[in-house]
């Protein structure tokens, strides 16, 4: 299981961050060739065939990955910071979605929202149990309720990846609910 989870991390890196690390090249929409993609593996040192690579794919928690219908090609489905065109279209979000963090990064938060960093989007979900997974990633868990419903109402887009991860510009602090209400909106 350590291999898969190892596997499923390089392949995350590639394709969402770095594929200049094994000289990958992706498409405007993120897509590789899966030949290239398992070439250029091997040819770096890491040992990866075919039915490794649908391992990743198809036992991945958080469904990352997709391949095309022909397995010919692969990308992830969000969460990138290498510039690619998703083709995904707006989407009208819940009413409320929840985000969450690592309980270190809320007075930023407090003073900025939620910003994307060096990713294209911000990353929401549709239930707690998720939110709370994510934000205990990097240290003690804190979920944001984000008034998702009222952004779209206001003009903000919000986007639905293939594993169902909401995706956003932002989230302006008037959209955030804090778990010990100590910013009003």
């Amino acid at each position: 299981m350590k291999d898969l989870v190892n596997s499923s991390k390089l392949i995350a890196l590639v394709l969402r961050h770095r594929p200049d690390k094994i000289g990958l090249s992706l498409d405007q929409n993120g897509w590789a060739s899966t030949d290239e993609l398992l070439h250029k593996l091997n040819e770096h040192g890491h040992r990866f065939d075919l039915d490794l690579l649908k391992s990743v794919v198809e036992n991945n928690d958080k469904k990352r990955f997709i391949f095309s219908k022909d397995l010919t090609k692969i990308r992830a489905n969000q969460g990138h910071s290498v510039d690619v065109d998703l083709g995904l279209a707006p989407k009208d979000p819940p009413t409320i979605l929840y985000h969450g963090t690592a309980e270190k990064f809320i007075n930023s938060i407090q003073k900025s929202g939620l910003v994307k960093g060096s990713r294209q989007h911000v990353h929401l979900s549709a239930d707690l149990d998720t939110a709370r997974k994510v934000g205990s990633r990097h240290g003690t868990p804190v979920v944001l309720t984000v008034h998702s419903g009222e952004m779209r109402m206001d003009g903000h887009s919000f986007f639905q990846s293939e594993n169902g991860v909401w995706l956003t510009e932002s989230v302006p602090v008037q959209y955030l609910g804090f778990p010990d209400d100590s910013v009003k909106r």
